[in-house]
């Protein structure tokens, strides 16, 4: 045998490599991110265009243009009947994001109760017992307003409890419905505080005051018994009068109008009904006895007698609530407040009450 044959050459052939898998995932992350930062950026502008008053590519002016019509229930026919609603402590903070307040909110959505031809009338649900003084006058004042200016009823139905505040609201309305049990009347103004000077002598502690006048600090509760005199007394007490005073004249000016305008078929003031404006509560019976409200019912109640005042037989019952925004959306993704809180339950529904501010407020 010859010697064995030499083996075959051999051949390299180039390996092709993958892509790098790292590179992919961070274009999406990329994306991702401009995305968020154009949202971000289309929100800011949009919520700056909203808070002041302008309506992208219409030149419209209102803040109203971001509600939105909401159907509660279809009735036959064109004609609407416009739901608003007043619930918890009447206040000034903000009630959402935007920091529009509940007179605000209230005033949107009657300006859309306004504009559209198609509401014929609002029905107002009431459910608190009453809140601030200012914020309870601004509510009642555009609801006599918007009564005036378009000539559309607004029927107030009272829930568990429509008292002091909640009453105060509901007095300009051109019809008063209230249920045999709601808790309402509380007629009057109270301002709250603390004295805390017997405990801050217990401890030790003792404040030093520097003022420009006697009266800088009236109300303060670091003060002593002897140091709170009956002049300072008497001049918070006439503010509490003064109020007073205007929570009656506009009971008397509301269901003197409601009187003229539904003539024999609402209810007016008992002539002592004076006497009842004393802080007590009362039920609807008694409120309608004594010529509060005009009616006993509940909501469907003061749906039908909001379809007879405008003459209709079928409505269809709608809202206006807050349209959809992208900064609603940024929320979800940590960019609006981020306030981190501990809530302990006690098991008691206590009103935020700011010291040194008057309330039409019922405090059981």
């Amino acid at each position: 045998m010859g010697p064995p044959s030499p083996p075959p050459p051999r051949t390299f052939r180039p390996e092709l490599l993958p892509p790098r898998g790292g590179s992919g995932v961070w274009k999406g992350v990329a994306l991702l991110g401009f995305a968020l930062l154009g949202i971000s950026l289309f929100a800011q502008v949009g919520s700056w265009f909203h808070l002041t008053g302008t309506r992208l590519g219409s030149g419209a002016s209102a803040r109203h243009v971001a509600l939105e019509e909401v159907v509660l229930k279809e009735g036959a026919g064109t004609d609407k009947i416009a739901v608003l609603e007043i619930s918890g402590i009447i206040g000034s903070d903000p009630m959402d994001h935007r920091g529009i307040g509940l007179a605000e909110t209230i005033e949107e959505q009657l300006n859309r109760c306004a504009e559209e031809p198609s509401v014929r009338a609002v029905v107002l649900k009431i459910d608190s017992p009453g809140g601030e003084v200012l914020a309870s006058d601004d509510v009642s004042r555009l609801l006599g307003r918007f009564q005036k200016q378009h000539g559309k009823p607004v029927v107030a139905t009272m829930g568990s409890v429509a008292a002091s505040g909640g009453y105060y609201v509901a007095v300009p309305c051109q019809w008063i419905v209230a249920n045999e049990l709601t808790i309402t009347g509380s007629i009057g103004v109270i301002m709250h505080g603390y004295n805390y000077r017997g405990l801050m002598d217990k401890v030790g502690v003792r404040p030093e005051v520097y003022k420009s006048g006697k009266f800088k600090d009236m109300m303060s509760g670091d003060k002593l018994e002897h140091e709170i005199s009956a002049e300072e007394k008497g001049m918070v007490q006439g503010m509490i009068n003064e109020t007073f005073g205007r929570f009656k004249e506009v009971i008397q000016e509301g269901r003197n109008n409601a009187s003229l305008k539904n003539k024999a078929k609402g209810r007016g003031l008992a002539s002592d009904w004076r006497n009842l404006a004393d802080g007590r509560i009362i039920t609807g019976k008694q409120a309608f006895e004594n010529g509060f409200v005009d009616e006993l019912g509940n909501f469907d109640t003061a749906v039908a007698r909001a379809k007879e005042m405008v003459g209709i037989e079928d409505a269809t019952l709608v809202t206006f609530q807050q349209a959809y925004s992208l900064s609603s959306l940024l929320r979800l993704f940590g960019q609006s407040e981020s306030r981190a809180s501990v809530k302990l339950d006690l098991g008691l529904d206590i009103p935020k009450v700011k010291a040194g501010r008057p309330y039409f407020l019922w405090m059981p």
